[in-house]
């Protein structure tokens, strides 16, 4: 049994634009450090199908699992002060709609506390290596608000008895 593993961590505030209705995917830096670690290469700048990406664009939110299993999801996310009546959080599969398309799951709405606006959330989902992942927030405020930092881990189970197929390619779209 090999658990596959990618922990992404940033600290460099991102400023999540206010949105009528969708969600902004969050981004993470293509560094190692004490927390950012990758040793199966899901998350790098090349990404499959030769695309490169530079941190801060939209690909550099995506982790692109190297095996199909049982992903075990977690992540974290400081908002700065800011007057938002709601915080919501939500996984997605091909956030971008590269590969398969939109998916979202384990959507989180939360109401503002009354100290600092950290949120912690968790999933487990089956992931493919044909579907990136990645983390979208959204906020109810008028203005922009920043997230100061921001953590995406996924831990993949590849000794699974039996692992669903991977959903279909979205039409137009191949995968190397």
């Amino acid at each position: 049994m090999t658990l596959h593993i990618c922990s992404l961590k940033v600290e460099t505030a991102q400023a999540v634009p206010v949105l009528a209705s969708d969600y902004y995917l969050l981004r993470f830096p293509y560094t190692v450090s004490d927390e950012s670690w990758d040793p199966h290469n899901m998350h790098r700048p090349t990404q499959p199908g030769g695309a490169v990406s530079t941190f801060p664009d939209a690909r550099s939110g995506l982790i692109w699992p190297t095996v199909s299993g049982w992903g075990c999801l977690t992540a974290m996310v400081y908002w700065d002060a800011g007057s938002s009546s709601e915080y919501r959080a939500r996984f997605v599969r091909d956030p971008l709609s590269l590969t398969t398309g939109y998916d979202s799951t384990a959507t989180t709405d939360d109401a503002p506390t009354p100290g600092g606006q950290y949120r912690h959330y968790s999933h487990a989902m089956f992931v493919h290596p044909n579907t990136p992942i990645g983390l979208m927030v959204r906020h109810a405020a008028s203005t922009p608000l920043a997230v100061t930092l921001a953590e995406l881990k996924l831990a993949i189970e590849d000794n699974v008895t039996a692992v669903p197929p991977p959903p279909p390619l979205l039409p137009g779209k191949t995968f190397p």
